[in-house]
């Protein structure tokens, strides 16, 4: 029987049971489906009907700053990851952030990243954690279900996020907080800013990450294989900018510590270009390359001619020392 890769030695989740992310059934869970059909409802029938420039702008500019800012940043690179430092008040405000993407609150959305993680570095685990079913199923199942597990493994946050106030309010308040938002584009638009700042915004990013989620897992080009693992993550360039780089998802499976995931020339990611900027303003530091990251037996490299660019700064480790041919 194979042995789970060292890399999950110091992993949130843990299991005994080795059935614990392959048995479960998904069931339709009627939250999250009227969460998405209801936003989606509003950005198609009340966008169509209260449509402007500006507030089409306004659904370009909020979309933008959340999914830049928040996910990216807040909710991916730092609060899960933990890729970069940065003062408490901007991890705050970067996490708030996130939370207007419209997928869940901070907590809840750690412990699903952590779960479909692990399960995606076993040998096997469960269609629905590993986008492994049909396009439409899979849109189905992401979208309007849940997968209820019949072993489910412990999730071990640790008490800087799990017991945090902030990040408890914010988790029992998710949807909540986009009220403030509706009062103030209705006061600055009307309804077409409220189904355009917030509706369509919603729908995009919730819809945005599932679709991105299925293509990165099953289309797209490879640089590096993680041996043994249920499925591989793919690189799909064509969306670099409007995923703010998140779209390097190869990249993102052999290092999923590093900060910046357009690892390559030419693979832009908006997100490290950011981090960059904010170094220079002193509110980021720490941020870890692929070098910077423990050795995993189980990587591969695929292709030999591709290269970090480390920054000026941070130790100029070649991540090719980090797999093994």
């Amino acid at each position: 029987m194979p042995t789970d890769p060292s890399s999950l030695a110091t992993h949130r989740v843990q299991a005994s049971d080795s059935r614990a992310v392959t048995l479960g059934t998904v069931h339709w869970s009627p939250k999250k489906s009227f969460w998405f059909l209801g936003m989606a409802s509003g950005a198609l029938f009340g966008g169509a009907l209260t449509f402007s420039w500006a507030a089409f702008g306004l659904f370009l500019g909020s979309t933008a700053i959340v999914l830049l800012f928040g996910h990216s940043l807040g909710s991916h690179r730092k609060l899960v990851h933990d890729s970069f430092k940065c003062p408490l008040w901007l991890e705050y405000t970067l996490v708030y952030l996130g939370v207007h993407v419209g997928l869940a609150g901070p907590i809840g959305l750690l412990r699903q990243h952590e779960l479909r993680d692990y399960a995606q570095r076993m040998p096997i685990c469960h269609d629905y954690l590993r986008h492994g079913q049909s396009f439409w199923i899979d849109a189905w199942w992401q979208l309007n279900c849940e997968l209820n597990l019949s072993h489910p493994p412990e999730i071990r946050l640790e008490a800087r996020i799990s017991g945090d106030p902030f990040y408890r309010a914010l988790e029992a308040t998710w949807m909540v907080q986009h009220v403030p938002l509706v009062i103030l584009f209705y006061a600055m638009g009307g309804w077409g800013f409220v189904f355009w700042g917030v509706c369509a915004r919603v729908t995009a990013g919730v819809f945005g990450h599932w679709l991105i989620g299925y293509l990165a897992h099953n289309h797209g080009t490879m640089e590096h294989e993680v041996r043994g693992a249920a499925v591989q993550g793919r690189n799909v360039a064509f969306v670099s900018l409007l995923t703010m780089g998140e779209c390097w998802h190869n990249n993102h499976h052999a290092f999923p510590g590093s900060a910046k995931l357009g690892l390559a020339s030419g693979e832009w990611d908006p997100g490290w270009w950011v981090l960059l900027a904010l170094e220079r303003l002193g509110l980021a530091w720490a941020m870890r390359l692929p070098g910077d990251l423990p050795e995993r037996p189980e990587l591969v490299l695929l292709n030999p001619t591709l290269r970090t660019q480390p920054k000026a700064g941070l130790a100029r480790r070649s991540f090719r020392r980090c797999v093994r041919p």
